[in-house]
Formats: structure tokens, C-alpha cells, sequence
């Protein structure tokens, strides 16, 4: 199954090569109701945010021999991450200036493990607070002032993610 080709998704993406957002949205729907319990949040606000950083699974990030990374969020490696890690060339954004950098993204052994590290980020850094509790344009909001991406359009990204017939359809067969 895939969407038509008019079909409006996020980020302008090719419909027709996307899979169904139903089967990514089965693959993460146990997990986000659980981390969504824990963060305070609608559970399709979590499925979103990974919608957007993966392209609805699409574009996972993989590890050098193909594997996936199970890294839904695109969760940077930083110096006291101790697990295995994939290096990718990604737009970073400076002074509102496009950079093109290469950068190390954590690897996680399952989906369930990438939702707990998901959640011990959010909840457990202050930067985040503004996510915790929160509706859909408090989420976008606080994930946007915690600076999660550099993108500066990243929150209108993840609205129009939110709103998408994709998620709709992925939400509800």
C-alpha cells in the first residue's frame, strides 16, 4: 500500500515511494503511548516527531553493514554516550546559515530502547522542560526553544507533520 500520489505529506515528500504511514505508525504506536505517558503528551505527537526525523522510516539511519539504528529521533552521540554510533553528513544550521557537517548519531539495540533514551532526554534535561505536559503547540514550542534541531523552520516542519493526512491515515488504517 502506498499513498497516491496527490496525497499531502509532510515535508514534500514523494508519496508514492512512501510506505504506508500505517506501518511505521504500528511499529511505534506501543512504544509512544508509553513514552507519552511518562512525557505528559499525546502519543501521535511522539509517532510525528519520528515521522519528520526518519521521513516516515524512510531515511533511518542505518549502521555500516546495513542495519537499522533504531535512532527515530536522529538523537545526536555526544561525549558521554558510551553505545555504538553511526556518522552521517547532515544540514546543521549557524547563525541561520545552512552548514553541511558531519556528525555521530547514537545506535540503539531496539525501538523500545531509542523511546526510553527519547524520554530520558526529554524529561531528564531542563532544556526540554517546555515539552513536558504539554498540547501539540506547546510540544512543537518547546522542542523548538530547546533547541532539538538548528532548523529554524523545524517547528512549522513538525506542525505541518502533525496536521498531515499521512498521520491520519497512519492513525487510523
Amino acid at each position: 500500500d502506498v499513498l497516491p500520489p496527490t496525497s499531502p505529506v509532510a515535508g514534500g515528500t514523494d508519496a508514492a515511494r512512501m510506505p504506508h504511514p500505517r506501518n511505521f505508525v504500528d511499529r511505534l504506536w506501543p512504544h509512544a503511548v508509553e513514552a507519552a505517558r511518562t512525557l505528559g503528551v499525546a502519543p501521535h505527537l511522539l509517532v510525528a516527531h519520528a515521522a519528520l526525523e526518519t521521513g516516515w522510516g524512510r531515511q533511518e539511519l542505518k549502521t555500516v553493514d546495513g542495519a537499522p539504528s533504531n535512532n527515530l529521533f536522529n538523537i545526536k552521540a555526544g561525549r558521554g554516550w558510551k553505545g555504538a554510533t553511526v556518522e552521517k553528513m547532515v544540514t546543521e544550521y549557524i547563525n541561520g546559515q545552512p552548514v553541511q557537517s558531519l556528525e555521530r548519531f547514537r545506535v540503539y539495540e531496539s525501538v523500545a530502547a531509542a523511546f526510553a533514551d527519547y524520554v530520558a532526554l526529554l524529561a531528564g534535561s531542563p532544556r526540554y522542560a517546555g515539552v513536558i505536559n504539554q498540547d501539540a503547540e506547546g510540544f512543537v514550542r518547546g522542542l523548538q526553544r530547546g533547541g532539538f534541531a538548528t532548523d529554524p523552520a523545524y517547528a512549522d516542519k513538525l506542525r505541518r507533520v502533525i496536521g498531515s493526512v499521512a498521520l491520519k491515515v497512519g492513525l487510523v488504517g
